[in-house]
């Protein structure tokens, strides 16, 4: 169903300031020479107002007020709403031409989610579309968001839509600069990580928001963003000046192992890796950079000494992986995920202590 908006009137024309400015003087039987020699005004300046040729300036509008009693308020206005309705069908007229961008984005998921309002014009679309990626057109677009500053950093089996994924980094972007958050600070930081390591064991409801707080205080801001179909990302690194970073994160694979191992991968990125690019995590990359945030994010999770002496004593039950989890103070089901990652158990094993994460529209 289309917005309400689509219903509201709209007027897509504006009387040229000229044709009052003509009515104006006519009222008070005046010649367009008797208006020039009153201004100080050419007449050829006047007749080129009132045929909307020249633009009523300023200077002009006072001159005006003087002469003819009407404020420049009232001309500067007319000019101004004038000028911006022309402006506007201009842009009407070259976003008609522009209808295939809409086909490079997921307009529907991107409605369905809130993200958007619909339209069934097809230019009031684009328009709301370039709103809420803050650019003026999709030529605009297509430069920051196909190249430029967005080069991200994924492995070449990486098949994901450029527009769903621009679209999913957007919505973070967007987010994180709604929230209230500190300049960035290293030691902070890692002493958050160090709390947010326990909150492993807690319920979303527990973990999100005292997860997002830490991460604020240290200039680290961490968003949830629903994975939009084509994205494939589990998350996302990146950040938007100096001092704030950017972690945002999907439930792509919807249990809390994934979840933990992603945030802290993304964690290891801000300590270990430069300011200027964008870290896309998906398909398994072979990238070093990429391999040093999964070594922080495990050996954060689960130490390596650790790890190393749990799995040569041998598997027996879940009993042990429980009381190995509630040793280390994090979930089992991130000890059942690594293992299964490392290939140690089969990917079917001991699913039963994973817990699974919904967002709240889909659990509905």
């Amino acid at each position: 169903m289309a917005a309400e908006k689509d219903l509201a009137y709209s007027p897509d024309y504006a009387v040229p300031p000229g044709e009052t400015l003509l009515e104006t003087i006519e009222a008070l039987g005046m010649t367009q020479a008797d208006l020039a020699a009153r201004t100080g005004r050419t007449l050829k300046t006047i007749n080129e107002i009132v045929k909307g040729k020249a633009p009523i300036r300023p200077d002009t509008a006072l001159q005006l007020e003087r002469a003819l009693g009407v404020p420049a308020s009232f001309w500067n206005n007319r000019e101004r709403n004038y000028r911006e309705v022309m402006a506007r069908r201009e842009e009407r007229e070259r976003l008609k031409g522009q209808g295939k961008w809409l086909r490079e984005l997921p307009v529907r998921s991107m409605v369905m989610l809130g993200w958007v309002s619909e339209y069934r014009d097809r230019v009031r679309q684009l328009q709301e579309l370039l709103n809420f990626f803050g650019v003026a057109s999709p030529d605009q677009w297509h430069g920051l968001w196909s190249g430029g500053e967005i080069a991200f950093r994924k492995s070449a089996a990486f098949r994901s839509n450029p527009g769903a994924v621009a679209a999913w980094l957007r919505k973070g972007e967007v987010d994180a600069n709604r929230l209230r958050y500190a300049p960035y600070d290293e030691s902070k930081f890692r002493a958050a990580l160090s709390s947010i390591r326990a909150l492993t064991v807690e319920s979303p409801e527990v973990f999100q928001p005292e997860l997002v707080r830490l991460c604020a205080e240290a200039g680290v801001a961490v968003i949830f963003t629903p994975e939009l179909s084509g994205t494939r990302v589990n998350g996302a690194t990146r950040w938007l000046s100096p001092d704030k970073a950017l972690i945002q994160l999907s439930l792509r694979y919807k249990t809390n192992d994934h979840l933990w191992f992603t945030f802290f991968h993304e964690a290891g990125h801000i300590l270990l890796h430069g300011k200027r690019e964008v870290f896309l995590e998906g398909e398994k990359s072979e990238d070093g950079k990429e391999k040093e945030a999964d070594r922080f994010a495990s050996n954060v999770l689960i130490p390596a000494g650790e790890y190393r002496k749990f799995v040569e004593r041998g598997l027996r039950n879940q009993g042990e992986i429980r009381r190995f989890a509630e040793r280390l103070g994090i979930a089992p089901g991130i000890v059942v995920g690594r293992l299964q990652h490392d290939e140690i158990i089969p990917q079917s094993y001991f699913n039963d202590l994973k817990i699974r994460l919904a967002w709240e529209r889909q659990s509905a």
